[in-house]
């Protein structure tokens, strides 16, 4: 009988990171902020997702991305949105929570979720959004011990380390360079590099950094790179694309538009919403309904 959706899949059932890589394309990576949003991405054809700090925190908790949020509450809440899409996730492990101690046990807990990918950040403490302000950056030297740390914790090779920089934010394209390259000799999988401005800079980093996998950020709403689509970002090097927004900032719109309506006396209009018929496919119920013709006892 076919997995129900809504019930957690081994992890040897998805694709690894690695063979998405090697299909080659840009691998899109959209938020998800909650399991449904996890369920409709990969309802909708992407190959992965991504869990960011920024969607989580805001739409969990209504914090903003200011290191509100640290493991333990980040946990469960990773559990949930793992268990509800058979997709590979990348997740967001800010700057392991810690020192390597920190980081070795991040690094296990999320695997033992499911986790496909996992970033780890040198911002100093408290971390914050990326594409928020000035940062502020560990030595290297540090970093490259949580890297080394991650890589020594994960129990499966499988399991991508990807390193990121906000050295770009902190002071320019040319240390964030220098810090890409010093991760990726301490053996990351592969560097994200946060923070770029400008067509240019991707293609000046993807340039120096030929050969790795690389990630970036393209945050709609307000981030510090203009859109461009993912087929010209691939151009530049990058194979991995995050998009931290895009899902969450419609999403509050819609949320917004539809409590006004509703406290204005006005009904859903038809179009704007699914039914009753379509949400409960979306959730599973049939899968769960077999389930209970199949073993139950009436």
């Amino acid at each position: 009988m076919p997995q129900p959706e809504g019930l957690a899949l081994s992890p040897a059932s998805r694709p690894t990171w690695r063979a998405l890589l090697d299909e080659g394309g840009p691998l899109q990576l959209p938020a998800a902020h909650d399991a449904l949003t996890a369920r409709l991405i990969a309802r909708a054809g992407f190959k992965a997702y991504q869990v960011g700090g920024f969607a989580l925190a805001g739409a969990r908790w209504a914090f903003p991305d200011i290191d509100l949020i640290h493991f333990y509450e980040e946990n469960e809440a990773i559990r949930q949105i793992v268990a509800a899409s058979q997709l590979p996730v990348m997740v967001d492990a800010g700057d392991g929570f810690g020192d390597v101690k920190h980081v070795t046990r991040t690094i296990r807990g999320y695997e033992e979720l499911g986790v496909s990918a996992i970033f780890i950040e040198d911002q100093e403490s408290p971390v914050s959004c990326g594409q928020m302000g000035k940062k502020e950056v560990v030595p290297i030297k540090e970093m490259v011990g949580k890297v080394r740390a991650a890589l020594a914790a994960r129990k499966s090779a499988d399991t991508f380390i990807l390193a990121r920089t906000d050295g770009r934010s902190a002071e320019n394209v040319t240390e964030a360079i220098r810090r890409a390259e010093a991760y990726r000799d301490a053996g990351a999988d592969g560097v994200y590099v946060e923070g770029l401005r400008s067509a240019a800079e991707l293609k000046r980093v993807g340039k120096a950094l030929k050969g790795t996998p690389l990630a970036t950020t393209l945050m709609e709403g307000g981030g510090k790179l203009p859109w461009l689509p993912p087929e010209e970002v691939y151009g530049y090097g990058f194979q991995m694309i995050m998009y931290p927004t895009t899902v969450l900032f419609q999403v509050t719109r819609a949320t917004e538009q539809a409590i006004a309506a509703l406290k204005a006396g006005k009904s859903m209009v038809e179009g704007n919403a699914v039914d009753l018929d379509t949400f409960e496919e979306v959730v599973g119920m049939p899968g769960w309904e077999q389930i209970e013709e199949q073993f139950g006892s009436k």
